[in-house]
């Protein structure tokens, strides 16, 4: 036997032995403590390397059988196996899990379609002007491509084996590098359409379209955190980061582009203006001009369209509707608007209640026919509409409009033939992934389709994608297809696991135990979200983001209404500290992801060191967002509440 087994083995024994010593028999079977012990076990077990989501349920098998033996011991195995039975029908018809194999399956195929290169190209070339430039576009890259794919394994071995190659050349530090690329890659834990946060949204019963919502701003503000982290170190610490060489800064130009750089302009948008007129565009078809000239105008064509939509908001008449016939049957006459008005008594009271005493002292009047015309539904019509007088735009749409306009001038001006073919290189490789993530995102957050609807469409982008770019063939859509279904079977099963689990936990008495156990500290709502975060934190280090909110997010969450505590704001603390999970040793995946892809004199040692200050800046985040609770609550209180 081996060695890891023989010191797991005698572990477990060791546990189970002190709690026998110190806790009698009588005293176990009372009071939860051997909830207590199938927690400890279960975390040993995980730690030891064992399936995660078979030893959830061996467990939670085990100890449920335990419990109802206690009760009754004639009918403990059919009663465990109805449990077993139950809880694994309820997960197959928890419709919120539908949306991991689609989004999964979008990430799968976005991945394989090979824009990452184009899109670290270009924002590499883009960003060149500013201080650690390659680590800034590493941490833009990881961003937008966790976005569009949520996986983070892929996004942490792809920029393994792109970006930190390329930063060793240019003479990066190798920690910078690391953690640029392990902390980037990371960001698809938190920035929606996020595993986490559907796996979260299921077990704590908390709307997933309002954990998007909410994930959102945290999200752009540790990716800026990040890399204001990485333009600040390479400027306090320029050896850390040095600036890039002149050669790799040029971007080579077509003939046609060159010609009227040196013959008209060095600007592109006066150039190829110019290019229309007279001789100069002689040696230039006209055809190259128009089409560049039309992709140079891209820019001011969205602001205007922009700028139109949002001055047509601003400036709509506002509806008129015609409340015709919004009453009840056999209203009477001149109280029909107080009996609409009682409709909006809220729920619970009586209709007698929700009238005020001058209705109760008003006369009778006669009631009047009720026509077809009066049981009409209130309805703004259209003729009422244009009758409305138009709202004047605001002061500050104006002043929005100048600052736009000037912006445009600004970027015009220094909008060369280099930058033009930086922006090409963005529409081809950017682009296409933004309109992707807007229209999937978009739709859950304003409501326009559930998650699982808009991960549908998301596939289907993702398909459309790889075909764009000559990429979906039967080997991609194949892999694809396996890598899905072995993720969400990993996925489902954790939560049969979880729910079995949960059950004997709760069986047993433990979550009674752990709620009389916090309550009896008294704490405030502060001092138990600092505990919380902080068993979460140390929690990240030996377990997975999979195991924390599998097995333990069951036992804090029916704790949250005794503090008045959110759980979507719980969630959200959550996402950001499980960040954690993939950057702190010794577990680490992203580690290891980057150490299976790093050349040979990279130590796992340097990854770990270089991972340090950007858990640092996780800290950093965390506690904005608890001081600041708004970042991440103000999107979902507009839109949904």
């Amino acid at each position: 036997m081996r060695k890891e087994l023989w010191f797991g083995i005698t572990l477990m024994v060791l546990i189970v032995g002190a709690v026998v010593w110190f806790m009698p028999a009588p005293s176990m079977w009372t009071n939860g403590h051997l909830g207590l012990l199938m927690l400890a076990l279960i975390v040993v077990a995980i730690m030891l390397g064992f399936p995660t989501a078979f030893t959830l349920m061996g467990m939670g098998v085990l100890f449920a059988w335990l419990a109802y033996r206690h009760a009754n011991p004639d009918i403990a195995v059919e009663q465990t196996l109805d449990l077993m039975v139950q809880r694994a029908y309820a997960v197959m018809t928890n419709d919120v899990l539908i949306s991991i194999p689609l989004f999964v399956f979008m990430g799968y195929l976005v991945e394989r379609a090979n824009l990452i290169e184009k899109l670290f190209r270009s924002l590499h070339l883009a960003l060149a002007w500013l201080p650690g430039s390659l680590a800034v576009a590493t941490l833009i890259t990881c961003a937008v491509f966790a976005t569009a794919t949520g996986i983070v394994g892929a996004v942490v071995t792809l920029m393994g084996l792109l970006a930190f190659p390329a930063m060793l050349r240019a003479g990066y530090s190798t920690q910078l590098s690391a953690g640029a690329v392990t902390a980037g890659g990371c960001l698809g834990i938190l920035i929606p359409p996020s595993v986490l946060l559907i796996v979260y949204g299921a077990t704590a019963g908390v709307s997933v379209v309002q954990l998007y919502a909410g994930a959102f701003f945290p999200g752009l503000m540790l990716a800026g955190l990040y890399i204001l982290y990485a333009i600040l170190i390479a400027r306090i610490k320029p050896s850390l980061a040095p600036p890039l060489a002149a050669e790799d800064r040029v971007i080579p130009l077509t003939t046609f582009a060159a010609t009227l750089r040196d013959t008209v302009s060095r600007r592109a948008l006066p150039a190829l203006l110019g290019a229309l007129k007279g001789r100069r565009n002689a040696d230039v078809p006209v055809g190259y001009v128009m089409r560049q000239l039309g992709v140079v105008l891209m820019p001011a064509f969205a602001v205007a369209v922009a700028m139109s939509l949002m001055y047509a908001a601003v400036t709509a008449p506002k509806s008129v509707a015609s409340v015709g016939g919004a009453v009840e049957m056999g209203a009477v006459g001149e109280s029909e608007t107080s009996s609409f008005d009682s409709l909006q008594a809220p729920p619970g009271e009586s209709d007698a209640s929700a009238l005020s005493p001058a209705q109760d002292a008003a006369p009778a009047v006669t009631p009047k026919p009720v026509t077809p015309q009066d049981m009409a539904p209130a309805v703004s019509t259209p003729a009422a509409e244009a009758d409305a007088p138009a709202t004047p735009a605001p002061m500050w749409f104006w002043i929005t409009l100048a600052v736009v306009a000037l912006g445009l001038v600004v970027f015009y001006w220094y909008f060369s033939f280099a930058r033009l073919e930086i922006f090409k290189l963005l529409l081809s490789s950017f682009f296409p992934l933004a309109v992707m993530i807007i229209a999937v995102l978009g739709s859950i957050v304003f409501g326009l389709a559930t998650p699982t609807e808009a991960a549908a469409v998301g596939s289907l982008g993702g398909a459309l994608l790889a075909a764009a770019y000559g990429q979906l063939n039967y080997n991609v859509v194949r892999e694809s297809v396996f890598l899905t279904v072995k993720t969400s079977a990993m996925v489902c099963w954790l939560f049969v696991g979880s729910s079995i689990f949960s059950a004997a936990f709760a069986l047993l008495g433990g979550q009674a135990l752990v709620e009389a156990w916090v309550l009896s500290m008294d704490l405030t709502p502060v001092q138990f979200m600092i505990l919380a975060q902080i068993i979460i934190f140390l929690l990240g280090w030996p377990l997975e983001w999979t195991e924390i909110i599998i097995i333990f997010m069951p036992i804090f969450i029916p704790l949250l209404d005794n503090f008045g505590i959110d759980p979507l704001f719980f969630g959200l603390l959550v996402a950001l500290n499980l960040q954690t999970a993939f950057l702190s040793p010794p577990v680490a995946m992203a580690a290891f992801y980057l150490k299976g892809v790093a050349p040979p004199h990279v130590t796992l040692n340097q990854i770990f060191v270089g991972m340090l200050p950007f858990m640092g800046i996780q800290l950093i985040a965390l506690a904005l967002l608890y001081i600041f609770p708004g970042i991440g609550l103000w999107l979902p209180e507009v839109l949904y509440r």
